[in-house]
């Protein structure tokens, strides 16, 4: 315990010892609010959403949903500090009605400027893991769904309270920098086929007595992007006493959890990649499904590759066409007491083309084909292999 601890901290010291004398990297999710910063306008409105018709063909149904409306407001209190809010309803949910989907803040933080190179962020912020978590506006990213493994391996979007700070290094040129303190996960509500996804608190009555640290290289190189990221925290937030009877370990990193991710993407003139792995560990999965019957694993990954080509016409008028390939293997290390669901193991291939008429506007159209091993535990019938039509719209401002 005392080892991974210095670790993290090594870690997160790392990231703050970077050399902090270049320009601040702001991405396409921060150019909603970039307007505060060069604007004299107090106050801005900004905001995002889509709606996906979906025609699974295998299943012979078909549906249309308002997938996200999202408003974003941000205010400039002087040029040092400015706050930043975004607020989400999905599935069009409707307060005290039967939708099944949420209101919840996407985002909720400060914003203090050290000078023009550096700042820190503090309140409910967006880690800088992966590519969808921190740029995932309908406009970003080709297909109407995001990719399959950035939802069950890194369970974006993922936001959670803390203090994060971001620079750049002027020794490295194109080097970028993040670290952040954030609180830990819940680790009972992991869910066998949704990983940690469902152990986030999102700023809701959070885990305090655990905690967690990540961080992340980013390099720009003339047309390439390339990340790196880690994360590590506890996930155990009950009294000592309750997890010694559990057989569990409480602490600032008990029960802990890693997440490893990289990246690269490449955007030319009218070529275009990107290409992603993450691999995630729990290392006391066996304790955490004597306590609690779940079926969690101990180790789980996945990666995906999408390419493309993209033409722009006269009038700024872009079209694109693509092919993405996805495998996860989402237990791929059971424990001893765990259950072996081959319907885990995935692959997705996602072939599509979109259409933006002008800036911030989206039309897509995509096909998605998914396959798993087998049926799963239940041992109820699963067909291995689904197909389905997505048409979608998507806009951002």
């Amino acid at each position: 315990m005392k080892t991974t601890y210095i670790k993290s901290m090594a870690l997160c010291a790392l990231f703050f010892a970077v050399d902090m004398t270049n320009a601040q990297v702001l991405t396409k999710e921060d150019s909603l609010a970039a307007g505060i910063i060069a604007s004299n306008t107090a106050t801005v409105l900004s905001g995002y959403g889509n709606v996906n018709y979906t025609n699974n063909l295998t299943d012979k149904s078909a549906n249309i949903n308002l997938d996200r409306v999202v408003l974003f407001v941000g205010h400039k209190f002087s040029k040092k500090i400015s706050f930043f809010s975004e607020l989400e309803i999905e599935d069009a949910k409707i307060v005290g009605g039967s939708a099944s989907g949420e209101i919840s803040f996407e985002q909720a933080f400060l914003k203090f400027n050290i000078n023009r190179n550096n700042y820190i962020t503090t309140g409910l912020f967006i880690p800088r893991i992966g590519i969808i978590n921190e740029n995932h506006l309908p406009t970003t990213f080709s297909s109407n769904n995001r990719p399959f493994v950035e939802k069950y391996v890194i369970p974006a979007t993922w936001r959670e309270l803390g203090i994060g700070y971001y620079g750049s290094s002027q020794r490295i040129a194109g080097l970028n920098y993040s670290c952040a303190i954030v609180n830990g996960l819940n680790s009972p509500s992991f869910e066998s086929g949704t990983g940690i996804r469902e152990g986030r608190f999102e700023g809701r009555d959070a885990n305090a007595n655990s905690m967690a640290v990540t961080g992340a290289l980013l390099h720009y190189y003339k047309n390439f992007r390339t990340q790196i990221s880690a994360y590590y925290g506890g996930s155990l937030g009950i009294s000592k006493a309750s997890a010694d009877t559990l057989g569990l370990n409480t602490g600032l990193f008990g029960t802990p959890v890693g997440l490893y991710e990289a990246n690269v993407q490449y955007s030319g003139k009218h070529l275009f990649f990107k290409a992603l792995g993450c691999f995630v560990t729990i290392r006391d999965a066996a304790k955490l499904n004597a306590a609690y019957g779940t079926n969690t694993p101990e180790q789980y990954f996945g990666g995906y590759f999408e390419a493309g080509y993209k033409h722009t016409t006269k009038g700024s008028k872009i079209w694109q066409a693509y092919a993405r390939y996805e495998y996860m293997d989402l237990n791929l290390k059971l424990p001893t007491n765990g259950v072996l669901d081959p319907s885990l193991t995935r692959r997705y291939l996602v072939a599509g083309v979109n259409f933006q008429p002008v800036a911030g506007v989206i039309v897509k159209f995509d096909y998605t084909l998914m396959v798993s091993n087998a049926t799963p535990i239940s041992n109820t019938p699963v067909m291995k292999q689904k197909n389905f039509i997505n048409l979608g719209v998507g806009y951002s401002f």
